[in-house]
């Protein structure tokens, strides 16, 4: 049987109840604690983690390895031990994302990343060096366009 959300952002959804993911902790500033990944295209760039329990709440996420090639998660080992994590490398990590009108404005949310391993999500506190609140997200992509320009010409 499968599980509806009657979503106010992509109307009547059905998705597999397996693909649930509980946040014993939440997240930063929402009260839901069950969500789900939406992809609206096959192998996306950006995915939405819809919550189960609100209808209206869907942010918009990405792995961040795909526009930072240095990414790493870092957490302290009393957290790790906390939530369950045996390696933050061995879980699927998650970054929110700001839109905006401007694609040079889009930010990434390095500093509170959101890892999920066996149906289990954590939204942690990264101590990697750099890992920017508003990292921007075609920051790295600009860069590598701007030096490709420059070498061609």
């Amino acid at each position: 049987m499968s599980l509806t959300i009657d979503s106010t952002r992509f109307g009547r959804l059905e998705v597999a109840p397996e693909s649930a993911i509980e946040f014993p902790y939440g997240l930063i500033g929402f009260d839901s604690r069950r969500f789900v990944l939406i992809a609206r295209e096959e192998d996306p760039t950006f995915l939405w983690l819809h919550s189960l329990d609100d209808p209206s709440l869907a942010l918009p996420v990405t792995d961040p390895r795909r526009f930072f090639a240095g990414f790493e998660v870092t957490l302290d080992e009393d957290e790790r031990e906390q939530l369950g994590l045996a390696h933050a490398n061995e879980t699927a990590v998650y970054v929110t994302v700001r839109a905006s009108d401007q694609l040079e404005d889009f930010t990434a949310n390095l500093r509170a990343p959101i890892v999920i391993a066996d149906g289990r999500g954590h939204q942690v506190i990264n101590q990697a060096p750099g890992a920017a609140l508003q990292a921007p997200l075609f920051g790295e992509l600009a860069a590598q366009a701007e030096d490709a320009t420059t070498r061609a010409a």
